[in-house]
């Protein structure tokens, strides 16, 4: 009896002596963890305006190639479509719960995602359209009314457009300030030019809402010189009304994407005002790990534009195509 008392006390010392080895081996790492943590450790959250059209997966392309440079681990979420406020916002809240250690958003509604971020404790950076708030590092993205001046523009003075000529808009979704800001910068400068702008109307950056909005202006409006979309999605659906009615009516959009490239270059669209969404995506985690790592940043990055024509489209095409997919 006594023999077996003396075993098992013996097999209890034993087990506290590798117990305690084994906690100081925990601290250890744990430690080791915490000081690796900056370089491979760091988690970035990207919440696009939507995750299904062109131009946000080329900038969703951007922000990866960033992340694989630099080691970081991502994740890319956006809605259907940039008509799905709330379920941004949900997105948005669900991000924030998997303790990112920054955030990278393409508000669709500003005012809505202010609400959500302004008191965040990480480092908050908006691409493409800006949401003002203490929280936010930086803006990355283009003069959106820059982009609209720049269209308007390019049809003056390409057409010789003069007081008698007519123009239509096609906007995106109300409140949107990307693309509003975009019509706007488009409106000021044919009405500038004394240009006559026959139809403004929204659709909800939807390329077959884009169509039926054409149809029923070219019903009242016949003799339209030409049309300025605020996204390339939407002025290829608008595009395809054009076409079908066999007028001779040049349009424009916004972004740059492959699919206008291609549209441009095969004789469709006259041009596209490009964004550049790839850069967006690439600055936009390259400036957070550099804030996270004591860096500063600026505040405002102007992402630049370039005008897509028959000439150059296929370049543009060349660079999405090695890029992007």
């Amino acid at each position: 009896m006594k023999k077996k008392i003396s075993f098992i006390i013996i097999a209890g010392l034993l087990m506290l002596l590798v117990s305690g080895c084994n906690l100081g081996t925990n601290a250890e790492n744990s430690s080791s963890d915490g000081n690796t943590n900056n370089d491979d450790e760091i988690k970035i959250s990207v919440v696009l305006k939507t995750a299904s059209t062109p131009y946000w997966k080329v900038m969703q392309a951007g922000a990866e190639k960033a992340a694989e440079e630099l080691g970081v681990k991502l994740n890319i979420v956006g809605p259907p479509s940039e008509a799905e406020i709330m379920q941004q916002v949900n997105m948005i809240e669900d991000q924030l719960s998997q303790n990112p250690d920054a955030i990278l958003v393409a508000p669709l509604q500003p005012p809505t995602v202010v609400t959500l971020l302004q008191d965040v404790e990480i480092p908050v950076i908006t691409l493409d359209t800006d949401a003002i708030m203490d929280s936010r590092l930086s803006y990355i993205g283009t003069d959106n009314y820059s982009a609209g001046v720049t269209g308007a523009e390019l049809l003056i003075n390409d057409l010789s457009l003069k007081s008698e000529d007519k123009v239509a808009l096609i906007d995106g979704a109300a409140g949107n300030p990307a693309t509003n800001d975009r019509i706007k910068g488009a409106k000021d400068t044919f009405e500038a030019a004394g240009v006559t702008i026959a139809a403004e109307q929204p659709a909800d950056s939807d390329s077959t809402k884009a169509m039926n909005v054409m149809e029923n202006v070219l019903q009242v409006e016949k003799d339209l010189k030409a049309v300025f979309v605020a996204s390339d999605d939407m002025a290829l659906g608008a595009l395809r009304a054009v076409e079908a009615s066999g007028l001779d009516i040049k349009v424009v959009g916004v972004n740059g994407d492959q699919i206008a490239a291609e549209s441009i270059l095969n004789g469709g669209m006259y041009a596209s005002i490009a964004q550049k969404p790839y850069e967006m995506g690439y600055l936009g985690v390259k400036n957070a790990v550099a804030n996270l790592k004591g860096e500063k940043i600026e505040p405002r990055i102007d992402s630049g534009l370039d005008i897509i024509k028959k000439d150059n489209a296929q370049e543009q095409i060349d660079f999405l195509s090695n890029e992007v997919n």
